[in-house]
Formats: C-alpha cells, structure tokens, sequence
C-alpha cells in the first residue's frame, strides 16, 4: 500500500462533557465530531484509509457515520487510549509503510496539518504537531507550588500525529511487555529511543474534552462561516 493509513482514535465516553452520547458521536456544527475528524484525514490525497477505533458496543453508528467519506474500517477500541490505537494497529495492512493517529477530539485539524506532518516524516521516525506553551508552569504538590518551570524548550502536542509504521508497532508491542503507558503515541516512540521532531502546530486545533471547549469550537466553525 503506498498511500499512509490514519488512526482515528474515538473510543472516549466523552464524560466530562456531561452528555449521554459518546463524544466522539455529539454534533459540532451539525455534525458528528467524528465526521469531521474522518474527512479532514481523508481530504489529503496521501491518506488512502482511515481505521477508527470506536466504544465498544458503538461500531455501527460509527460505520454508519464514516461509510459515506471514504476508505475505512472500524474496530472496537480498548479503556484506554494506547489500547485503542493499538487494536486499530491490528486493521492496518502489513504493507503500509506510515500511519497517522489522530484524536477524533481534535475535529478542527485542518487537512493541511495532515499534510504538514506526513512531509515533514522523511529521514524520521515520528513527527508530532506542537504550539507554544502560553502561559507560565506552576510544579505544584497538592495545594502548594514547588517550582516554577521554564517555558522555554517547552511545547503543547497536537494530533495528528505520522509515524514509521514499523516504528509506531515496535514502540506499542514493547511498550506492552514493559508495562510502560503514555499519552500520546509520540511518548511511547521517544521511550522506545526512536528519533520524533516537530513541526507548528494549529491554535484552532483545539481538544474538545469539557462543554465549554465544545462552545469554543462551535464558535470557532462559526467564524469560518462567516468569513
């Protein structure tokens, strides 16, 4: 397979949120987040599948929602994020040389970050989205500060995220055998001592976890309407 395969992780509750339905299936401008995190993957010409990693229990709805953008699969995804990408890793082809794992979270990532990321993966192992970190870092124990961290050398992660496929399976099976976990996919390369770089990432690509990001993003979709 020559075209690159996007993970689109989406097995969250969505708790914080407060709403009954799965996040990954509330609507943003109309549509399910999900959607809109699919077809901006799909929109680059480089991505020729998405498998998304779905709640349990949730895999039809989430065909039903991704059936009419394009090339996919749906699996069931695990209690935790690691786990889903893993089991998505399991519906990628053994001949796709890169993958992209992306947050359905994240809707709001333009297809051109998609892009930036997937040229910027030649000569590396990973390469992962990041923006300043705004605002100064409290080390806190309880209620009290300890320290206050260095905003330089600093930096917030993104998704999507593009990987060696090779490196991104042998970073999650060791990780695996050692018991090590971590948040993003990036982590697990850079413990497995794999070479990741950075490239800008987008203010607007914002993680919808609270009602309030949600407000935010439906806000932001509706200045793009606007403009």
């Amino acid at each position: 397979m020559g075209k690159a395969v996007a993970i689109v992780v989406a097995a969250g509750t969505g708790e914080r949120l407060g709403l009954p339905t799965p996040k990954a299936f509330v609507p943003l401008g109309g549509r399910p987040i999900l959607a809109r995190a699919v077809e901006a993957a799909l929109a680059n010409p480089a991505v020729g599948l998405v498998v998304v990693a779905a709640p349990a229990g949730h895999e039809d709805l989430a065909h039903a929602i991704v059936e009419p953008l394009g090339p996919h699969a749906v699996v069931t995804g695990g209690p935790t994020r690691q786990a889903s990408v893993l089991a998505a890793l399991a519906a990628v082809p053994e001949e796709a040389s890169v993958v992209l794992c992306h947050d359905a979270a994240r809707p709001l990532a333009s297809p051109a970050l998609f892009g930036r990321v997937l040229e910027a993966l030649e000569g590396w192992d990973g390469v992962v989205p990041v923006v300043p970190v705004p605002d100064t870092v409290k080390r806190v124990r309880g209620e009290v500060v300890v320290g206050t961290e260095p905003r330089e050398g600093l930096a917030l992660a993104q998704t999507p995220q593009a990987f060696d496929a090779a490196a991104l399976r042998d970073a999650h099976d060791r990780a695996i055998r050692a018991g090590v976990t971590a948040t993003d996919d990036a982590g697990l390369l850079e413990w497995a001592g794999y070479r990741v770089r950075t490239v800008p990432g987008e203010g607007t690509n914002l993680k919808i976890t609270t009602p309030e990001d949600l407000a935010r993003a439906e806000a932001l979709l509706a200045e793009v309407a606007r403009a």
